[in-house]
């Protein structure tokens, strides 16, 4: 009898996954550093930064991308649409823009109140290296009308969700950057300024008026104007005109005549205001217009020629 033994031979396959490779994108960002800044004339003060970008095409499909720069408050937040730097309490208000002449916000598709991002649509070439790369400037405006503000370093900080940049790739037509939410990347940097202490001076002219002699006192009065840093110490002198006389015995002078006056802290005119230790007025600025008033006086004298008598007073402010 034959025995015929039969058995199986198992035939396994086993099939690995082939990685899929996709299109990437990388991202950086400069700090926007407005540096020192002077805001005692309430004119707004702008700077730049610039956003790079690079994409890989290892399909080497003709495809494009399109990235979504969602940049939203920072960490110092925002009063409706405007943005903020913060020291301590103290608020710098600032805003980001598409444009050199910053009239379009930058925004973000999660904080529509900031206005909308700008969308980048990148071509992805599918020639050797495959990298597509671009870059495009933010335009960063300290907003004007801001003299009050505390002297101090001021920052707003862009981490974490604060700047989620989003793309996709697509063929023909590409997507609205609401409708973009695939490969959401975290693009870290900071928004910073200086605010300087700094203040801005005018002076009103004192006018004695038109006078046939000099037999009484003749008082008149004018003002000096400043706008300085909010909490800024600031003293004001007055040096002795031309003729670099005493603050009670300055000259008007009319070729080798003269008048004599003075220049007084007080409306009773007792104390004089010159540049020594003693003689100078001080105060503490608000970052909004301050007025000072200057008494002059004319003491009673002998009269000399007839004409016009002047003299120019030097205003320094000290901080």
């Amino acid at each position: 009898m034959m025995m015929l033994t039969r058995a199986g031979l198992a035939i396994a396959a086993f099939l690995c996954a082939a990685p899929v490779l996709a299109q990437t994108c990388s991202f950086s960002m400069t700090d926007m550093n407005f540096g020192f800044v002077n805001l005692a004339s309430g004119a707004a003060v702008d700077t730049t930064a610039t956003l790079n970008v690079t994409c890989t095409n290892p399909l080497a499909l003709g495809l494009s991308v399109r990235i979504c720069p969602n940049i939203n408050a920072g960490s110092g937040g925002q009063s409706g649409g405007i943005r903020r730097m913060l020291q301590g309490s103290n608020i710098l208000n600032y805003q980001l823009y598409q444009n050199a002449g910053r009239t379009t916000p930058w925004g973000s598709a999660t904080q529509t109140a900031l206005g909308s991002p700008p969308p980048i649509d990148l071509l992805l070439p599918i020639l050797p290296p495959l990298l597509g790369s671009t870059s495009r400037t933010v335009y960063g405006r300290i907003l004007a009308s801001q003299a009050s503000a505390a002297r101090g370093i001021y920052l707003s900080s862009f981490a974490g969700a604060q700047t989620s940049f989003t793309y996709t790739t697509y063929t023909l037509l590409a997507p609205n950057c609401s409708d973009v939410t695939q490969n959401p990347t975290l693009v870290p940097f900071n928004v910073t300024a200086a605010v300087e202490p700094a203040c801005r001076v005018s002076a009103q002219s004192i006018n004695f008026g038109n006078h046939g002699v000099l037999n009484s006192a003749v008082d008149a009065n004018g003002a000096i104007t400043l706008t300085c840093t909010a909490n800024l110490a600031y003293s004001i002198a007055l040096n002795g005109g031309l003729s670099n006389s005493p603050p009670a015995a300055r000259q008007m002078v009319l070729g080798s005549s003269s008048v004599i006056y003075g220049l007084y802290r007080d409306a009773a005119r007792s104390n004089v205001w010159g540049s020594a230790a003693g003689q100078v007025v001080t105060g503490t600025g608000t970052g909004t217009s301050q007025s000072v008033t200057v008494y002059g006086r004319v003491p009673a004298q002998n009269t000399p020629a007839p004409g016009q008598y002047n003299d120019t007073v030097v205003v320094t402010v000290s901080y």
